[in-house]
Order: structure tokens, then C-alpha cells, then sequence
């Protein structure tokens, strides 16, 4: 979240939401702190699967769920309604987006039926179907191709060309989507994405853009992401 809150609600601008899945199902978001955190510093909170850094004397579960998105959502808005929170009423819970990377971005799609949600944000990421459903690893969700239909927002993949081993699989989604508002950007650098370079590299930079599109109705990042 941006250092400073004390200016959101109250009458203000409210924070818009981000929950995101991390790749590998991995329950630490330790791979993409630095794109998290930019995003986070345009006026977002994101409520990650698992503890960014490590905790002393905490041992988190190897493994992550889709439902653990859900859990995010749930929280973030209990303590939007909760008056001892440091984030009472300074959520805007009418703008929420979930998003993840590789397994993370299939979970997302697994929970992208809840009507709670703004727009997807699908990174490094898309469904298997059965003529590659063998190649996944094991824990991922494995929605069906069917469950695209579900999708009730406008979404956005985010994708690392066509050396990025989930490439295939994200373009066939998108392909598909046609009942929605769907845009698929490719950025040539594989599977892993920007996420470690500083500010979270390009990947930061659509990212943002789309969610200040979809999230704040930004005029400019609608062109820009454009």
C-alpha cells in the first residue's frame, strides 16, 4: 500500500484493490515485491497470497489455493468495515481486480466468477486444455476451457512472447474470450517476466496502466494501455 494513507477516505479517493496469485503457487509473493510495490505506490492496496518476507519462527504452507483469493477479498473488506483498522473506510470496494502469475494467474481465473471483481489481470499464464493438461504441475487449478465463460469482467494477459512456456496456453484463452472486453500484451522476455527488475520493469508498466484504466477510469492510461 502507498506509505501514507491518511489522505484516502473520509470523502476522498479510496484505495481500489489488487489480490494476487503468485507463481509456482508459492505462498509468498517474494518474486514480485518489487512490481507489487509499484503498483501499490499509484494508490492500490494488494492483498498477496502468503507473507512477503520472511517472519521469524513462521513456517508457511509450501502451497497456495484459489480460494485463498477469496480469503484476500473477504479481509480487505472486513477491515474496510472494521472502525479499529488502519484501513477503515478507505476501501473502495466497488473497484477490485485479481491477478497472479503462471499458477497465480490460474487462480485467479479460477475465482473470476465473483461478482465482487472490476477486471482480471492474467500474467505469464492461461488454461491448459486437454491436449497439454499433462504438462501441468501439480496443485495448479485446472479449470476448464469452458470456464472462460464465467469471466464477467474485462481482462487483460499479460504475457512474455512466444518463449514464455504459458504463451500457447494464454493466446487460446484469449482467442476464445469473445463476451468480454479482453486485451493480450507480449513483452519477449519468457516466462519470468520483469517482475524482479527495479520499479517491476515493463510488465509494472501495463500493469498499472490497466488497472488505473479499469480501477480509477484513468483517461490517459486507457490510451496508453491502448
Amino acid at each position: 500500500r502507498p506509505a501514507d494513507i491518511s489522505t484516502f477516505g473520509n470523502g476522498n479517493e479510496k484505495l481500489p484493490v489488487l489480490v494476487w496469485g503468485n507463481g509456482a503457487c508459492a505462498n509468498t509473493p517474494a518474486e514480485h515485491v518489487n512490481f507489487l510495490n509499484e503498483i501499490a505506490s499509484h494508490g492500490f492496496i494488494v492483498v498477496a497470497i502468503g507473507p512477503a518476507f520472511e517472519i521469524e519462527g513462521f513456517t508457511p504452507a509450501r502451497g497456495s489455493e484459489s480460494a485463498q483469493l477469496t480469503d484476500a477479498i473477504d479481509w480487505i473488506i472486513e477491515q474496510n468495515n472494521d472502525k479499529e483498522s488502519p484501513y477503515y473506510n478507505k476501501i473502495d470496494e466497488k473497484n477490485i481486480a485479481a491477478g497472479g502469475m503462471s499458477c497465480g494467474g490460474l487462480q485467479a481465473l479460477d475465482i473470476s466468477s465473483d461478482p465482487r471483481l472490476k477486471t482480471v489481470m492474467i500474467c505469464n499464464s492461461g488454461l491448459f486444455n486437454s491436449s497439454n493438461a499433462n504438462t501441468a504441475v501439480p496443485g495448479m487449478p485446472m479449470p476448464a476451457k469452458e470456464s472462460l465463460r464465467d469471466i464477467h469482467t474485462p481482462v487483460i494477459y499479460i504475457l512474455g512472447g512466444q518463449t514464455d512456456i504459458a504463451y500457447g496456453n494464454g493466446m487460446d484463452d484469449f482467442q476464445r474470450i469473445n463476451h468480454v472486453p479482453a486485451y493480450a500484451a507480449n513483452y519477449s522476455v519468457g516466462h519470468g517476466g520483469t517482475y524482479g527488475q527495479p520499479y517491476g520493469g515493463e510488465f509494472a508498466i501495463v500493469a498499472t496502466a490497466w488497472l488505473q484504466w479499469q480501477l480509477k477510469n484513468d483517461a490517459a492510461d486507457r490510451k496508453s494501455t491502448r
